[in-house]
């Protein structure tokens, strides 16, 4: 599991171990997933840096070696974005692509050998909302998300009579860190909680969501309160979510 230092991945490290995972943590804060590991019974700490995807073929390795393969992989760490696309500089928006959907990719295809070998594997892919649709000041991150969305179904498709199954989760308000270390025009962080993750659901919440909804089967699972009707209004009723997007403000 990648991201899972913190928010919604620490939730789910902390919920499939409570469900009799062993679980393999992993984020670039090894102090964090120190203390992350503490509330786990089989836990193995492997840090990494999505950022550096020349390096993660080898963590796959490293990672399949410590109870001899990977059986579900859950793809969490993400980088957010408060910037509008006149603004972002094309460096900002490699680095969100590269970190939230081609090492999202690097590890898939470094763990689907062993899994089609198996006949068996399971991708949980924590997109969002702005994988259904854009929003102001979110122009690369949406990209990536949207990106992400095609890649897995298409994998999903692919590779479904050899037991790979992919789930995508489409988060909206989650009271996580996100909007904090968001990045600015500048490369700056955000720096604040926004308005709608300040009382958005708490991630404990939105994991057993999740990992209920991987038990059913569910390809797709939507999670949050009302603003998760903007999923259903993008695909019904698009000119009225248009509506809503158009002018705001991009925090």
């Amino acid at each position: 599991m990648t991201g899972a230092s913190s928010g919604i991945g620490e939730a789910l490290a902390c919920e499939l171990g409570h469900r009799g995972a062993r679980v393999i943590i992993s984020a670039r804060r090894e102090e964090r997933l120190a203390q992350v590991a503490e509330r786990i019974d089989r836990v193995h700490i492997l840090p990494l840096d999505l950022a550096e995807t020349g390096t993660l073929e080898d963590k796959v390795k490293e990672a399949c070696s410590v109870w001899g393969g990977i059986d579900i992989m859950v793809h969490n760490a993400g980088m957010g974005q408060r910037s509008k696309a006149v603004d972002t500089p094309h460096e900002m928006l490699r680095r969100i692509m590269e970190v939230n959907f081609f090492s999202t990719v690097v590890l898939s295809k470094a763990l689907l050998p062993q899994m089609l070998e198996r006949k068996f594997g399971q991708f949980i892919v924590i997109s969002s909302l702005m994988g259904k649709f854009g929003g102001p000041g979110r122009c690369a991150y949406a990209a990536s998300k949207h990106a992400l969305h095609g890649y897995f179904e298409s994998l999903r498709y692919e590779e479904w009579n050899n037991g790979i199954r992919a789930t995508l989760v489409t988060p909206g308000y989650i009271k996580t860190e996100i909007s904090q270390h968001a990045l600015r025009s500048d490369g700056s962080e955000h720096g604040r909680l926004d308005p709608g993750q300040a009382k958005g659901m708490l991630p404990e919440v939105c994991a057993k969501i999740i990992l209920d909804g991987v038990e059913k089967g569910k390809e797709e699972i939507l999670v949050g309160g009302w603003e998760k009707w903007g999923a259903l209004l993008k695909r019904w009723a698009p000119p009225i979510l248009s509506r809503i997007l158009r002018g705001r403000d991009i925090d």
